[in-house]
């Protein structure tokens, strides 16, 4: 698979060897749980499992909660702590939405759904320009990009899976209700399909490293690797920038579509970062716990500087 081409779901026999026996045995018993249980049980399943990981990856534990002493300073510890537990039952819960996504049926799907602010997008697409939009990488994104893509069919960007069968599921699923996938690194393809019309996923809260990213403040950090990627996909291609937040609201999901943001600073890459890093802390803060605080966001420092994470 080159990284230019558009990537759709291709099944290959190979697929079935036996090394990857207990990746489809795992896939399969997700499938059972999403298809056979009804939303409450699968709800209480993944808050079980959720605490679990919290007593089992104390690494990510720590990650997260680095992360969120970072961010939130003057947070009082007890309040911090318990916004930790949250994001972890919440993030038990992730893995069965995620099978939600990509198993559930479009009737069930739309049973737990409500869009809201979807005039946004369509006011856009009506006159032809692309759509940015702008979805951070909430517990529920894997569920928001379904719900929202039964109305708005867009282009997905995505990082390839290094087991093969995870990468077809992964594909396949998420083209339930989307039009085709393109590699991260596939800045042209994104591009050109901004420039036809089209609605593109991007994701552009992650440390992605030092190379192509800025320096900038996000939360109470002062230099945070941040993307340039945004910078000159609206720069090159000049789509409407629109943010959505996938909110679990109760026994239900609510995926939240705001205004297309006004004032990007297109010629200055730094100042675009901040722009954008004060975006989506605007859209972290609207459900804090649902946000995927366990990764390194800080992993790259300016040089000199120690790691966050020692």
């Amino acid at each position: 698979m080159k990284k230019n081409q558009e990537i759709h779901a291709v099944f290959s026999f190979s697929l079935l060897h036996p090394r990857y026996w207990l990746t489809w045995l795992g896939i399969f018993s997700l499938y059972l749980v999403v298809i056979l249980l009804p939303y409450p049980i699968i709800r209480f399943i993944g808050k079980q499992f959720g605490l679990l990981t919290m007593t089992l990856l104390k690494r990510r534990v720590n990650i997260a909660r680095r992360n969120l002493q970072l961010c939130f300073p003057n947070m009082p510890i007890t309040e911090r702590e318990t916004l930790l537990r949250e994001n972890f039952i919440s993030t038990g819960i992730a893995i069965f939405e995620t099978g939600m996504a990509w198993f559930w049926s479009d009737k069930r799907v739309r049973r737990h759904a409500e869009i809201v602010g979807d005039e946004h997008i369509r006011h856009i697409q009506a006159t032809k320009q692309g759509v940015l939009l702008v979805g951070i990488h909430f517990l529920t994104l894997e569920l928001g990009a379904r719900i929202l893509g039964l109305s708005h069919p867009g282009v997905g960007v995505y990082r390839p899976n290094d087991n093969p069968v995870m990468d077809y599921i992964q594909i396949k699923g998420r083209l339930k209700s989307n039009k085709y996938m393109l590699d991260r690194k596939n800045i042209k393809g994104m591009i050109r399909a901004l420039k036809q019309g089209e609605l593109l996923w991007y994701a552009p809260d992650h440390d992605y490293g030092p190379k192509n990213s800025v320096f900038a403040p996000f939360f109470a950090v002062e230099n945070a690797a941040t993307t340039i990627g945004t910078s000159i996909l609206v720069r090159m291609a000049n789509p409407a920038i629109i943010p959505f937040i996938p909110k679990r609201v109760g026994q239900h999901y609510q995926v939240i579509v705001e205004a297309p943001l006004v004032g990007f600073p297109k010629q200055d890459e730094t100042a675009a970062a901040i722009f954008m890093n004060k975006a989506i802390e605007k859209e972290i803060l609207m459900a804090p716990e649902q946000y995927m605080w366990l990764h390194r966001r800080f992993k790259t420092r300016p040089q000199g500087e120690p790691s966050y994470y020692s």
